[in-house]
This record gives C-alpha cells, sequence and structure tokens, in this order.
C-alpha cells in the first residue's frame, strides 16, 4: 500500500499544532471520529478553513480550545441553530473570524491545486466584505479596453485537509463520488488525511464505475480506517444524520458546562469502535 494505514490517534497526532486545517461542510463528510482524537490529544492553535462552510466539526474544536481562527462562508449547525460555542467565541474574541464567501473560498483552493497563486473573481466586487479583506486586490483587467476592474484572491493551500469517505482501496485511493471539493482539498492541501469506513481490496481506479469519482492515492497522505467516523453528521450513502444527537448537542453546547459534559460524555472517552 502506497499510502500509510494508520491508527486515529496516529492520525490526529500528524496533524500538529498550528496547523492550517481544510475542512468540508458537514454533508461532503466529516472526520469527526479524527476531529474527537484531535480534541483528545489536546490539539492547540489550529486554523480552521471551511470548504466553504462548516458546522458541528469547528464548534468542537473551538468550544475545546483546540483552534485561534476560522476563515468561512458560515459557521453553522443548520436546522439545528447556531454553533454556540463559535458563537461564543466570536463574541468574547477569543478566536479570530476570517469572513469569506463560498466563491472566493473555492476559487483559492482552485488556485493551489493549479500551484498558481491567485485566482481572479469578479461577482463579489461592491461586496462590504471586500473592504475588509486587505489579502484581496482589485486590478484593471490588464486584457480589457478601458475600466474594467476585477479581483485576485490569493492561493488557499492548508497545510492539511482532513475528511472522511466511505472506502479506500489498499492503493490509498480514496472514493469520493460527486462531493468533488475533496477532491481539490487534497490536490491544495501538503498534507491529507482521510478516514473511512471500510478499505476494500478492488482497486477503485481499475472499475469504470467507480474511477470516475476516485481521489488518486497520490494526494492522500494517510488513511484511518474508522467505522461510523462521520457520526453524529452522518455519510451520504452510508448512514444519515443522527438528529436526535444534534439537537442535544446544540442544547448542550450553549453554556460552557454543558459543553463541558458533552465533551466528558461523547469525545474524551474513544467511540472509533462504533457510534453508541
Amino acid at each position: 500500500m502506497n499510502t500509510r494505514l494508520i491508527s486515529i490517534e496516529e492520525l490526529a497526532t500528524s496533524v500538529l499544532d498550528g496547523a492550517s486545517v481544510a475542512l468540508p461542510r458537514d454533508s461532503s463528510g466529516c472526520a469527526l471520529e479524527a476531529v474527537r482524537a484531535l480534541v483528545r490529544r489536546g490539539a492547540r492553535n489550529l486554523k480552521l478553513i471551511a470548504v466553504p462552510q462548516v458546522g458541528l466539526q469547528a464548534d468542537l474544536l473551538i468550544g475545546a480550545g483546540c483552534a485561534t481562527s476560522v476563515e468561512a462562508a458560515a459557521v453553522s449547525l443548520g436546522e439545528h441553530g447556531q454553533a454556540p460555542r463559535f458563537r461564543s467565541a466570536v463574541s468574547s474574541g477569543s478566536i479570530e473570524m476570517i469572513d469569506s464567501t463560498c466563491p472566493v473560498i473555492h476559487a483559492g483552493f482552485q488556485a493551489a491545486e493549479k500551484g498558481i497563486p491567485f485566482m481572479p473573481l469578479r461577482g463579489i466586487i461592491g461586496s462590504d466584505l471586500v473592504s475588509h479583506r486587505a489579502d484581496w486586490k482589485i486590478v484593471d483587467n490588464p486584457f480589457g479596453d478601458g475600466d474594467d476592474p476585477i479581483l485576485l484572491l490569493p492561493a488557499i493551500r492548508p497545510d492539511v485537509a482532513l475528511f472522511h469517505a466511505s472506502r479506500a482501496d489498499r492503493d490509498g485511493n480514496v472514493w469520493v463520488g460527486t462531493s468533488r471539493e475533496l477532491s481539490t482539498m487534497a490536490h491544495a492541501a501538503r498534507l491529507t488525511f482521510v478516514t473511512v469506513e471500510e478499505i476494500v481490496e478492488e482497486s477503485l481506479l481499475a472499475d469504470q464505475a467507480t474511477a470516475s469519482g476516485t481521489l488518486s492515492g497520490l494526494y492522500v497522505s494517510a488513511i484511518a480506517e474508522v467505522k461510523d467516523g462521520a457520526w453524529p453528521v452522518g455519510l451520504a450513502g452510508c448512514y444519515p444524520p443522527d438528529h436526535e444527537h444534534l439537537r442535544a448537542y446544540s442544547r448542550a453546547a450553549r453554556t460552557a458546562d454543558g459543553f463541558a459534559e458533552y465533551l466528558v460524555e461523547h469525545v474524551l472517552v474513544d467511540q472509533s469502535a462504533g457510534a453508541p
């Protein structure tokens, strides 16, 4: 196997303190057991980058004191309301919120995967966001005729891309299906760590039925096999979100004491053998 098969604890240790970590939206494949492992090992000073929005993953890391910043189009628990620990951290000033938009984040990752320093974008010129982002530059279109402004966005190249998928093969190829942003994350990141439901023997790239939805193992640094690794947000095609648990989390995490009790019950004890 070209890509290393490691334990969830080794994966958490491989995400170094201070790293910038790209995380997908809840419906794309969230490595929640890896996030819990990061909390258990006491990760610190992580810089979270949502692709392009994020929910429970970020809320757990922020609430546990693992993250110092988050760049995102949104941080939310969706139908279960606001992300309570994120909201508290922003209100207290204990975390830096770097406001962005979905097109900007995707464009930044696309620039990084192409190996270019920036990506042009036009649609958000005139937005208040532009005046708050010193790293975004408006220039005259060098190919335009007359006044034609274009916004240049820096490439986003995270230290780590972290996500969960249904399966990988022995060569480290990972099935991502229609969640193509996961491939973009892996192409852009310096390291990519993936948790999967299972390791399969047959090559995912050799089968025409799976090849088009498979991320090559060339872009995968290490894989941990973790059953129910996306619980409780669910994994498309495998198991649905655990809405009862998500509602309970939303209620508990509204207070620091409630969040601390949640950590003791559901995070600080390794549950990678299966969701309760």
